[in-house]
């Protein structure tokens, strides 16, 4: 009869601790990712012929199975204010070439930089691209005027397409986010010459086994510095005084030349 009381209860006692087991389990944090910026602000002068941005950062709870078979993958992303650009049509009229039609754009990226482990395609399949808008040429680009000619806003989104990823603004480097341990890794973004000053975004996407699993971010400001500066803010701030400024100096500029250049 004791034998009989005893053996319920180690029943009873294994299926409390696999209910437990279990939770554990359902409730364990997945994993996460963080970036670390070691400055928010960039200031760049007259003479700034680009440079390499480097971020740090790190992955919480990761597996430590998945990790040494290699089953991370992170990209990350600089991307620079949004801004409405303007696509124009040049079409060749007795002999000229001239723009005869054009289309606006809203929210679209100054620039964008991406750095990722290996190569796009190892990483994850392009449906996932394509729904994070991940890459340059997933990117959603919104005509202002959504009820044109679909045909005219096809062409004119393509013509967008080809300039941003011609243009040393977009960039992607391969290999450049590098891991420093398990956990830890490094990446490394371009920035060009001619990079836009206003305030970016830097993004980390995070995936385990091709499936995306966190993203995360971190703002960064780019600033003109010194003289460039004040007269960026002063051009900005006071547009109708910079504007007439600008005509007197060129008037000024224009009889100087005249004087200095005449013929007596």
């Amino acid at each position: 009869m004791r034998q009989a009381r005893v053996a319920p209860l180690l029943l009873l006692a294994m299926l409390s601790f696999t209910e437990r087991a279990t939770a554990q389990l359902t409730d364990s944090t997945p994993e996460s990712i963080e970036i670390g910026l070691s400055t928010d602000t960039i200031y760049i002068t007259s003479d700034f012929a680009g440079a390499n941005l480097t971020i740090f950062g790190a992955l919480d709870n990761a597996d430590p199975l998945i990790s040494r078979q290699g089953g991370y993958d992170v990209i990350v992303v600089l991307e620079g204010p949004r801004r409405t650009v303007v696509v124009r049509k040049k079409t060749r009229v007795l002999g000229m070439w001239i723009n005869t039609d054009s289309m606006a754009f809203q929210d679209v990226p100054a620039s964008y930089s991406v750095a990722m482990t290996r190569p796009p395609q190892d990483i994850t399949h392009s449906e996932s691209y394509e729904r994070l808008a991940l890459r340059a040429q997933n990117i959603h680009l919104r005509p202002m005027d959504t009820d044109g000619n679909p045909a005219s806003i096809e062409e004119f989104t393509a013509a967008l397409r080809e300039r941003m990823q011609s243009s040393e603004l977009y960039s992607e480097l391969v290999g450049g986010v590098q891991f420093l341990s398990r956990s830890l890794f490094r990446a490394t973004l371009h920035l060009a010459p001619n990079v836009p000053v206003g305030t970016h975004r830097a993004r980390a996407f995070l995936f385990r086994n091709g499936i995306f699993v966190k993203e995360t971010s971190a703002a960064l400001n780019i600033r003109k510095a010194g003289v460039e500066q004040r007269i960026y803010e002063f051009a900005h701030q006071e547009s109708l005084i910079y504007g007439v400024l600008s005509v007197l100096l060129a008037m000024l500029t224009g009889w100087l030349g005249r004087l200095v250049f005449r013929r007596d």
